[in-house]
């Protein structure tokens, strides 16, 4: 036997003992992963029984938050955190496609590359500063001239004014939601273009060759090709919404009701624990709380659960 021959079974050799501890190491990892997310859920369960065993299904449906009188409900923080990241969702997602669209399709290669690195460090931003951001900057530039003239300029009487009533003062659910799409929209864009670019250019190509306008490239060709991706991206950029903190406590205005406009004040069941954590002084107050953070963990766990339906769906279509 040649020593190349003698030196591949030593290789092996070594090989074969150290497969046993490689696959128990990956199943230790994959073990302590589950351990963490059921001691959360735990957690979030025994912390949070006070108040779910006191005001049982009341709980989600009342807005009263009142901690001198014990009495709470997180119908107003669930409504706010869906409206606010639904509304985010609307308006971030068709500008995330269309950049990412741009980058791939029309953008010329000498820009290309900066533009999008550019798109991946505004995805690195703290969500502090774009909460900060919004406080200073965008809510009194929105309260001057979007907010206050749309107000003036309504007719009284008219049926929309239901709709853009509240204190002019920028801090609302429609401010917020905006503040949520900048944060969620270099994520979005980012992860659109590399799927993408897992295009292969001989289907584009091919599209392109029989005559079809890049629009129609687009939305036959590269889309569907990409959809369970697609999917996965906007149900992620989702699941960031709904669990932004400190970004939203600056600017969604922290009320407990339900919003009536979209420039009224409102709260999300995160930024609402941020407000009021330090503050509780009460067990039940503090029961509260993580009954809001067990409420977040299962709209949360409820958007991955329809993500990987969706997904399933298309895999066997």
């Amino acid at each position: 036997m040649t020593e190349t021959a003698m030196g591949d079974l030593t290789r092996r050799a070594r090989g074969v003992a150290f497969d046993p501890l490689f696959k128990g190491a990956c199943t230790a990892a994959a073990m302590v992963l589950l351990a963490t997310i059921v001691g959360i859920i735990g957690m979030l369960f025994i912390g949070g029984w006070p108040a779910i065993h006191k005001f049982g299904f009341k709980f989600l449906t009342s807005t009263t938050w009142n901690p001198v009188t014990e009495d709470f409900g997180a119908a107003g923080p669930i409504v706010g955190t869906l409206l606010s990241s639904g509304l985010a969702m609307l308006f971030a997602l068709p500008v995330a496609l269309g950049v990412s669209v741009f980058l791939v399709e029309f953008c010329p290669k000498a820009i290309e590359r900066p533009i999008a690195i550019a798109v991946e460090l505004l995805a690195g931003i703290p969500s502090i500063v774009y909460g900060m951001w919004g406080l200073f900057v965008f809510a009194p530039w929105f309260t001057a001239h979007v907010q206050l003239p749309l107000m003036m300029a309504t007719p009284d009487g008219a049926f929309w004014s239901n709709w853009i009533a509240g204190v002019p003062n920028g801090a609302n659910i429609f401010t917020a939601s905006v503040i949520l799409a900048i944060m969620i929209l270099p994520y979005m864009s980012a992860v659109f273009r590399e799927l993408l670019l897992t295009v292969p250019p001989q289907v584009r190509e091919s599209a392109y060759g029989l005559g079809c306008l890049p629009f129609e490239v687009i939305a036959s060709v590269s889309i569907p090709y990409v959809s369970r991706g697609a999917v996965g991206v906007a149900m992620l950029g989702l699941g960031r919404a709904l669990g932004e903190t400190m970004a939203v406590t600056f600017i969604i205005g922290n009320s407990h009701d339900f919003p009536k406009s979209m420039f009224d004040s409102g709260s999300t069941l995160a930024s609402t624990i941020a407000n009021e954590f330090t503050e509780a002084t009460g067990d039940m107050h503090l029961s509260a709380l993580i009954a809001l953070g067990l409420v977040l963990f299962m709209i949360t766990f409820s958007v991955l659960a329809v993500a990987r339906a969706l997904l399933s769906r298309q895999r066997h279509a």
